[in-house]
């Protein structure tokens, strides 16, 4: 990333993928009646995006491991609920839709193919490589995402924002400080503590029980961070009711690990890869036994030209 100023878009490319899954008929299949309805909406986000953003680097971003197990080792119940299968070597498998998991490797190939960079690291997950890259970019930072744990990243002074899709990519929330401040009354900066004290039972998340996404935004106008409401705890003088004082005292094992699990890494060893968005297809060759395998028709042909433009 080094020397990169312009504009860099990272896909949270799961999150974009399970969308497009839910948001396109499962009747658009490949010739050989294959669903490809996530594949094909997965190119139409990123031609969107393209035309309507510009980015000059683009990277998928995925998850090579899920739920990682160093964050589980510290919460156990980080999106346990999601486990369709434990392994003790490798990752855990995830619950994901009968007919979207076979169409998870044609994404990725059709991914190289185009030549868009995808970088996944374990023992990570895309949320992690997103960071990492937004922790290193010189330029702005669009950050695309489903998923609101990203919040944490938002810095206007950076220039880093989270495109949220609201409807389809359509219609997008563009997140920056100014947004997060009206909704949850905290910047970037603050949105990982807002969410460890509310919990998250998406996540698996337990949260701080008692103190939801008010009280918590309360408390860290009132102290700032985490570590300054758990010195306000210590502090017989500080203004916390007897019940937030007990409660928060009570949650100090959970409070000590969670910060490491809801923030994301910055420090991801990322491969040396080409971001800049490409001007013409990696390998036409693949990319045309892809298109004619699994019927990508349209979709296919309108992000290339929007590339080739």
């Amino acid at each position: 990333m080094r020397g990169v100023t312009g504009r860099l878009m990272l896909l949270d490319t799961a999150s974009l993928y399970f969308r497009a899954y839910f948001g396109v008929p499962e009747s658009v299949r490949a010739p050989d009646g294959t669903p490809v309805n996530a594949v094909r909406g997965l190119l139409d986000f990123i031609d969107r995006l393209v035309k309507d953003h510009r980015p000059d680097h683009l990277v998928a971003c995925m998850d090579a491991d899920w739920r990682p197990h160093w964050r589980v080792e510290l919460i156990p119940s980080y999106k346990a609920h999601r486990v369709a299968e434990e392994h003790t070597a490798g990752p855990d498998e995830e619950e994901v839709p009968d007919t979207l998991s076979p169409q998870v490797p044609v994404i990725e190939a059709v991914l190289d193919a185009v030549g868009i960079a995808r970088v996944g690291v374990a023992p990570y997950e895309a949320d992690d490589v997103i960071g990492t890259f937004t922790s290193r970019a010189e330029g702005p930072v669009d950050i695309v995402t489903g998923d609101r744990d990203l919040y944490q990243l938002v810095d206007d002074a950076r220039g880093v924002r989270v495109l949220y899709p609201v409807k389809g990519v359509g219609t997008l929330q563009t997140t920056d400080e100014a947004v997060l401040r009206e909704k949850y009354g905290v910047d970037g900066s603050g949105y990982a503590d807002l969410a460890l004290l509310r919990g998250d039972p998406s996540d698996g998340l337990p949260g701080v029980p008692g103190i939801g996404e008010k009280t918590a935004a309360r408390l860290l106008a009132e102290f700032g961070d985490l570590a300054g409401i758990m010195a306000a705890v210590d502090d017989p003088k500080a203004k916390l009711t007897p019940s937030q004082r007990r409660r928060l005292d009570e949650a100090r094992p959970y409070l000590a690990v969670a910060p490491k699990v809801v923030r994301v890494a910055a420090d991801v060893p990322l491969p040396d890869v080409e971001t800049a968005l490409p001007r013409a297809p990696r390998d036409p060759a693949a990319l045309e036994e892809l298109a004619a395998r699994w019927g990508l028709g349209g979709s296919l042909q309108r992000l290339l030209a929007t590339l080739t433009a």
